[in-house]
């Protein structure tokens, strides 16, 4: 993730979607993800924003559902204490 060395098992997102009746159809209209990360204590935090807010352009899905469906993400972050035994992969 914009060269902070994260193992896959410290990215973590849930999504939830928001259907709305339209001519009695329910059509699927917002997409909020919440991604949960697990970051070494030295990430730069604008670059994690960074890399979650140009996502969305790069998302094969987001780009198939643009114009159809918002999409929004909101951040849960927490700090991996320097020095503690990392998940295998994040060196």
């Amino acid at each position: 993730m914009r060269g902070i060395k994260v193992a896959p098992e410290a990215i973590n997102a849930t999504a939830e979607g928001t259907n709305e009746l339209r001519d009695r159809i329910p059509v699927l209209t917002r997409i909020h993800v919440r991604y949960h990360l697990r970051l070494p204590e030295d990430a730069a935090p604008e670059k994690v924003e960074r890399a979650l807010i140009t996502h969305v352009d790069k998302c094969p899905t987001a780009q198939s559902l643009k114009g159809a469906v918002e999409i929004t993400w909101s951040l849960t972050e927490r700090e991996i204490p320097s020095g503690s035994p990392g998940p295998a992969g994040a060196g």
